[in-house]
């Protein structure tokens, strides 16, 4: 065994590069276990997009609402204009506005679901004007597909009362309006209209950022494999098997 094997500087090397490789190729294996399950996530929201549309009369009835989510549905009631709730700083097309949420009472039932109308930009001279949003009365048909409720931004105190808000929690809003809605929302989607904008963002669920992530992490430990045999294994071998004369006459 060469004595250069059994110097701390070359086994302290040794360890640390092991470690740093076991490292980054556990780490490109969790990205590619997370891509899977990710990969398994949109196969099955892209199955539900293929299920026929869903009525009022089928959503009140079910259970379970996870089972509908992302669903298409097409649901008939009366808005609940009263009940109207615009969520501020909501982007859109890059630009900040409102989210605007009607309640929907469906027709023939006494639930009601959250809908997520559409976008609407404020008027940034006055803060505190709502801008012009048309809701019909009678009954409606709205088109959509079944999502989570609103995410939630951080919210400054009394941000959560009056018609402007911050956030909208869905168990707080029925207790507030007296209204049995479900523990979920429709996202209007179709062309503009009642002074609203709906280009909401395709459901995604960042299986490509997790397949980049994972090529970054094998790439570096690769890397550390490359670096490693090339400065501790082959430089010095190619060093020793100079001849000395070689290098006595390279210095005279």
């Amino acid at each position: 065994m060469s004595p250069r094997l059994l110097q701390p500087r070359f086994v302290v090397l040794t360890l640390a590069t092991v470690l740093m490789v076991a490292l980054t190729f556990s780490l490109g294996q969790w990205q590619m276990r997370r891509a899977a399950q990710k990969q398994t996530l949109q196969a099955a929201i892209d199955a539900q997009k293929r299920l026929p549309a869903l009525d009022g009369q089928v959503l009140a009835a079910i259970k379970n609402v996870a089972n509908v989510m992302h669903r298409e549905a097409t649901l008939q009631g009366h808005w609940q204009a009263a009940h109207t709730v615009y969520l501020d700083n909501r982007p859109m097309d890059g630009k900040s506005g409102f989210w605007v949420m009607t309640p929907l009472l469906l027709a023939g039932t006494d639930r009601a679901v959250l809908v997520q109308r559409g976008w609407v930009l404020r008027d940034f001279t006055d803060r505190t004007r709502l801008p012009a949003v048309l809701t019909p009365d009678g009954v409606v048909s709205v088109s959509g597909r079944m999502a989570p409720p609103p995410s939630k931004l951080y919210e400054f105190d009394g941000a959560a009362q009056g018609r402007i808000r911050q956030n909208l929690d869905l168990t707080a809003f029925a207790a507030e309006t007296g209204l049995q809605l479900l523990p979920v929302s429709l996202l209007q989607t179709g062309a503009a209209s009642e002074g609203l904008l709906r280009n909401w963002p395709a459901p995604n669920t960042g299986v490509d950022k997790h397949y980049g992530y994972a090529f970054q992490w094998f790439a570096l430990c690769a890397l550390l494999v490359g670096l490693y045999v090339w400065f501790q294994l082959l430089l010095p071998r190619r060093r020793s098997s100079v001849p000395s004369s070689v290098s006595d006459g390279d210095s005279t």
